[in-house]
């Protein structure tokens, strides 16, 4: 998950937008992802299922996803994603770029309520990039209100050219009172 400001609105000026709070929903808590979480957080995204709609379907292979983990440490704002009713870890996210580990619609709604719960108290309009075939992640964002806006190309860190589909979704405007 990105974030983007709208040059229209004014964000919250007085706090520095923190990329990386403990957050804590009725089925999840996020906090910051740490080094000592490689062997549970690789646990969870082990599974191959998990990556086939994603543009790094190989995500599940270790080599793959020790450099996947250490751009997100390096991120500074990646969480893991830990089930509160077990206390086990089931996934990663960060404020750039989107990776759910666990697709069950009601963690992976709940997860980016908190998220974007927290980046609204600072910007306008919260930007996703998304891999073109990641179906599932494409119709989660539109069940909450998400809206494709174009298709562009990155480059991975490894040199090749990735298709990308934007969607963004903007803080809901609160009626004045009268």
């Amino acid at each position: 998950m990105s974030y983007q400001e709208s040059s229209d609105q004014e964000p919250n000026r007085r706090e520095r937008f923190e990329l990386q709070p403990h957050l804590v929903g009725d089925l999840l808590e996020l906090r910051p992802l740490k080094p000592e979480d490689w062997e549970s957080l690789f646990a969870a995204a082990s599974d191959p299922l998990i990556w086939e709609q994603h543009p790094a379907r190989d995500r599940y292979r270790e080599e793959v996803f020790k450099e996947f983990f250490r751009e997100a440490l390096a991120s500074g704002g990646a969480f893991v994603v830990i089930d509160r009713k077990t206390q086990k870890v089931i996934g990663s996210s960060r404020y750039f770029g989107f990776d759910p580990s666990k697709s069950d619609g009601k963690y992976n709604g709940e997860l980016k309520r908190l998220m974007l719960g927290h980046a609204f108290k600072f910007v306008e309009t919260v930007v996703f990039l998304i891999g073109p075939t990641n179906f599932r992640s494409q119709k989660a964002l539109e069940k909450i209100g998400g809206v494709m806006t174009e298709r562009r190309e990155r480059t991975n860190p490894q040199g090749e050219t990735e298709q990308q589909v934007v969607y963004q979704i903007k803080k809901p405007k609160i009626p004045a009172a009268t």
